[in-house]
C-alpha cells in the first residue's frame, strides 16, 4: 500500500511485485473499503455451494445404496438423478 500511496500507477506496482495489474486492483479496492482487514488472507471456499443436492436427496441416495447395493449408475437411473452427482453424494 506504501508504493500506492505514494502515488505509483497500479502497472507498476503489478509489475515491481510481480503480479497482475487485476490483483492490485483489487488488494487497492479491499484496502479503500476494509482498511487494514481487508488485506489479510481471506479463505477461497465459497460461501454457499448453490448447486450442491439437497438433504433429502441426499438421504434417499444412501439409503438406497443400503438397501439395494447398487452402484451409482443404477441409483442415478431409479431416483432420476446424474450418476456423477450419486458419485459425489457416496464418497462424501
Amino acid at each position: 500500500m506504501r508504493r500506492y500511496q505514494a502515488g505509483w500507477p497500479k502497472a507498476h506496482i503489478a509489475k515491481a511485485m510481480g503480479v497482475s495489474r487485476k490483483c492490485v486492483h483489487t488488494w487497492i479496492s479491499r484496502f479503500e473499503t476494509e482498511g487494514e482487514d481487508g488485506l489479510h488472507d481471506r479463505s477461497s471456499r465459497p460461501h454457499t455451494s448453490p448447486t450442491r443436492v439437497r438433504p433429502s436427496v441426499e438421504n434417499q441416495i444412501v439409503a438406497w445404496r443400503k438397501r439395494h447395493r447398487c452402484g451409482p449408475d443404477e441409483i442415478a437411473a431409479k431416483l432420476g438423478i446424474c450418476p456423477r452427482t450419486v458419485s459425489r453424494v457416496l464418497n462424501r
